[in-house]
Formats: C-alpha cells, structure tokens, sequence
C-alpha cells in the first residue's frame, strides 16, 4: 500500500516538471477537473507522531545588523531602494491574463472513464503499470499530448449550426413576407393603373360629348334664332288678322244694320251718320279685341294717374339721434348669465327659419318653411295670431319701428306688408326673380329694404308701393341686409364673401369689407352702431370696426355654419 501511495505522488512531481507547471497550477486543474465530475482515488494514511521523538530544526535569524565599525553607506542605500523597489512592486495592479481551458490529459481521461464505469481493479492495475512506467522513463508525458475534446466542439458546432437554423428560418419568414407584400403592392398598382386608365377613358369621353353637345348647342342657336324671329312674324301677322277681322267684323255689322233699315223703308241719309258722335261711332265699329286693348289701356292710364297723384317718400336728410347711443354705456362687462331651458314652443310643422322679439311687449313673431308666420305671447307660448298669404317658405320677417307692422319676405320673390292689428296683408312687393333673403325697415318708417338670390338688393317705398332703387354689386346671392340705426347707410352681406356697405339716397356702394374665405350668411350692427358683427357658412364670426371699416377679432365656431349673428341689448355680447 505504501508503494502505491508512494506512485501517484512521485507521478505528479513528474508531470509537474514536464509540464512546467507548479503544484498550484496542478491542484486547480484537478479542482476544474473535479468541478466537471473527474475525480482520483487514493488512499492516505494518517499516523500520529510523538512530539517528543520530533527534532526542531533550528531557524537562523534574519534580522541581522551590521557590526559596529563594519558599516557600509552604500550597502544601506542599496538595502533601502531594493525594499522600496519591493514596495512598488506590490503596490502596482498586476493584470493577470486570463486562464485558457486545460484539455484533458490522457491519463486523468481513462482514470475518469474507469471510475465512471466502477472498474476499480482495471483502475489500480492502469495506475501501477502507468507510473512505474513513467518512473522508469519508458515514456514521455509530452509526447502523449492530450485528448481531442470532440464532443465540446461537436456541442460549439451543433449551438453554431442552431443559430444558423434560427436566423435562417427568420429570413425566409422575412422572405415571405416580402414577397406577400410586394404582390399585394403589385396588384394594388394593377388595381390603380386599370383604375387610371378607365377614369381616363371616361374623361375623354366627357370630353367627346362635351364636344359634341358643344357643336350640338352651336348648331341650334341660328336655329333658335329663326325660330324666335319667326316667332315674332307670326305674332305680328296675328296681330294684324285680328285688326283685320275686327275691321271686317265692324263692317259686317254696319252693313246688316243698314240693310235692316232699307228693309223697314227708311231712308238711310249720309248727314245722319255725321251727327252720330264720335265715340259712339268708334264703338260701333270695333271689334272685340279691339274692345279689350281699349278697356286695358284705359285701365292703365287710370292707374298711372292714381299712381302719379301718389307722391314718392323722401329720405330723411338729417341723421336722426340713436337711442341706443348712450344706453348700457356703464355697463361695459356685465355678469355672466346662466341661460337654462325654460320651455318649448310648438309652432310649425316644418322647420323654423326665423324669430324676433316685439320691441316693445312681451311677444315675438316666428316664421316657418310652412309658408306661416305666427304671433307667440310670452311666457306661455300661445298663439295670438297667424298670417297666411305666401305661397313658399318664409325667410325672415322684421318689425316697423313702431311695432303695429311686420314685414316678410319668402321664397316666392315677394315681400309683404302686414297689419299687425287685424293680420291682413295691406302691400306686396314684386320685383326680385328669385328667392328673397331678408328685409329690414328704415327707422322712419318708410322704406323696405330686401335682399335676394337674384345677387341684388331693392329699396321699396311703402307710401309710392313702388321699388325707389335697387342695388347691384355683388356677384353672388345677397343674404342678408340691414339699415344702420337712424340713417340712411345699408349693410349687405354675400355669398361673394364679402360686407358691402351703401348710401340708400343713391344706391351707391360706398365700400366693401373683405376677410371672409366662405359665405357669408348674415351680417349686422351693434345697438350703438360702432361695431359690426358677421358670420359666414363655416362658422367663423368677426367684428368690424364701423368707423375704420378693419377687421377686429376673428372667432371659429365651426364647424358649422353660421346662420345668424345678433347682439344683446348691452352691445357687448353677440
């Protein structure tokens, strides 16, 4: 046993000088190896010795000083910089380089694979032969070199080859998706490029037609023209066979009256025909159109001397004072008020376009698209009177300054007057050619202002019941219109998007305010007539300067339209 033991520690100190390796270096190889679940086997042991029986070796004593007299500087300088040399050298971070793996030895590889596989006795008779064999110097150490490790870089290429199985798959997932997506993107090109061609097909057959309609129209204009100049020969030659058979039908009776007297044997006398008076004449000789056009002309003419014994309205001169000057003037910012629902009304049976309160009791007008407008007391909502006449939807509706008239307008181009005391229709204006918008009265009480679709503006003189002028500018419809508080001066807002302000006395625009980018759908003054509020179809708001006619605030409700903008009675809220 002590001969066995005696092998594996002489077989290490022989491994340790061929592989230049020290003891340490040996026992963390063999902890590594351990730590991968290589171990040895070996038998130690472990005798008790006596103390006594135990010789000291003795130490000698390094703390030596230099005799006496025997002293050398230099040998002291020497002593003292090898000792800081030491210092230095303990004191720096030596970076030691990284352990590389230790492959496995021959040797220690068969020992673990008989140790594994419980074969001790094959163990014992392979470590006998082998370190003796060693000891004797029939082989090398070096020259057995060390075991391949396959099986770490089998591991190496098999993880190597996953990640490349992995990455692979990824590209062709990568791939795939590529080429769905370009598919996809080449049939929608397809898609658009078929999608291109028929809209440019379809446009050039617009284009064709519209050609072909435009030759179309080319050619039936000298048509209609002969048509219409032969249409005019006609009425003129129609014209003329109706006086011509008047006249014959005259004559027919002239003649059967006479023979009708020569029949009763009286004599039929020249001088009596003279006496007959004129009139009397001419009636018995005309026909029955003839007859007509004479009644319609009289009726004309008496109707002109009606019309002319009416005089025109004057505008008034003088600007006449603003009540609403002064008023609320301390009241610059009032509180806020929190409006709440208080009731509804149920007027109309379609929608309801327009609503103005009473200047001065507790009742409002509302009109509808039911061609109705009715009379509404406050607070409960009933119903004091309805007015009936318009044959299409109302558009709005405005009091006489002294509260005892309305006026309306419609969609069947008229305004109308209305007595709001018995709620008969007392005037209707006929004029525009197309819907009307709006309608405003003048302050004294005179005049009528509308605005139409037609893109112009009239003034009505309500004691001549005749149009006093009409005002053209705008480009577009003319949707709502106003008189500035006690004066002479028009505010026009137009679908042309623009504010027109005019002298009613001349019908002259006297300027124009730009800043609106849609239409504008409703436009009016303050109470105190300094400021001018307008919004358009997309819900934009903006006040105006009147007396430096400049934009000052622009406000976007939107985006809905606007229909209609007003100021409370303080001026300050619109």
């Amino acid at each position: 046993m002590a001969a066995k033991q005696g092998l594996p520690t002489l077989a290490l100190r022989v491994l340790e000088e061929a592989l230049g390796m020290g003891l340490t270096a040996a026992r963390d190889t063999a902890e590594a190896v351990a730590a991968e679940g290589a171990y040895y086997l070996e038998q130690v042991t472990v005798t008790e010795a006596s103390e006594d029986d135990y010789e000291y070796e003795e130490i000698p004593d390094d703390n030596f000083s230099i005799p006496e007299g025997e002293e050398d500087l230099a040998k002291a300088i020497q002593m003292v910089q090898e000792q800081a040399t030491d210092t230095q050298i303990l004191e720096q971070k030596t970076v030691l380089p990284s352990k590389q793996p230790v492959p496995e030895v021959i040797e220690d590889f068969l020992c673990n694979f008989l140790i594994k596989m419980g074969m001790t006795r094959t163990l014992d008779c392979f470590q006998s032969e082998w370190y003796e064999l060693i000891q004797k110097g029939l082989t090398e150490l070096r020259d057995l070199g060390n075991v391949p490790d396959v099986y770490t870089q089998n591991m190496l290429l098999e993880n190597e080859n996953k990640n490349l199985k992995k990455d692979l798959k990824h590209y062709k997932q990568a791939a795939d998706k590529a080429r769905e997506d370009l598919l996809k993107t080449q049939k929608e090109r397809d898609f658009h490029r078929m999608h291109h061609k028929r809209i440019v097909q379809e446009k050039n057959k617009l284009i064709n037609d519209l050609k072909g309609l435009k030759l179309h129209y080319a050619s039936y204009e000298p048509t209609i023209r002969v048509l219409h100049e032969k249409h005019h020969t006609l009425l003129k030659q129609k014209m003329l066979t109706s006086l011509e058979r008047d006249r014959a039908v005259g004559q027919i009776s002239g003649l059967q009256a006479t023979l009708k007297n020569m029949e009763m044997g009286h004599n039929y006398h020249a001088s009596e025909i003279r006496v007959v008076p004129k009139r009397e004449k001419e009636n018995a000789l005309e026909g029955p159109t003839q007859k007509g056009l004479r009644e319609a002309r009289e009726k004309n003419k008496s109707n002109t001397k009606i019309k002319d014994n009416t005089k025109d309205s004057e505008f008034p001169t003088d600007m006449q004072p603003n009540p609403n000057l002064y008023l609320y003037k301390e009241n610059i910012c009032p509180a806020k008020v929190d409006y709440k629902l208080n009731n509804i009304f149920r007027l109309h049976e379609l929608p309801v376009s327009c609503i103005i309160m009473h200047p001065c009791k507790d009742i409002l007008i509302s009109c509808g698209e039911d061609r109705l407008w009715k009379v509404v007391g406050l607070p409960k909502g009933n119903v004091l009177l309805t007015g009936f006449g318009h044959t299409d939807w109302l558009s709005d509706c405005c009091f006489h300054p002294s509260g005892n008239k309305l006026a309306t307008s419609s969609g069947d181009t008229t305004v109308k007057l209305w007595d709001l005391s018995k709620g008969n229709c007392i005037l209707t204006f006929e004029g525009h050619n197309h819907a009307v918008w709006s309608c405003t009265w003048h302050s004294c009480g005179d005049f009528v202002a509308s605005s139409s679709l037609d893109t112009t503006s009239k003034i009505w003189d309500v004691n001549s019941e005749r149009c006093r002028c009409t005002l053209y500018g705008h480009v577009d419809s003319v949707n709502s219109i106003e008189f500035f508080p006690g004066s002479n001066t028009l505010l026009t807002g137009s679908a042309d998007k623009t504010l027109s302000v005019w002298d009613a006395r001349t019908g002259n625009c006297e300027q124009s305010l730009y800043g609106h980018m849609h239409s504008v759908n409703d436009a009016t003054f303050t109470p105190r007539g300094h400021m001018i509020a307008s919004c358009d179809a997309c819900g934009v708001i903006k006040l105006w300067d009147f007396r430096k006619l400049l934009p000052i605030v622009s406000i976007d409700v939107g985006p809905s339209p606007g229909n209609e903008v007003n100021f409370d009675s303080s001026g300050v809220k619109a």
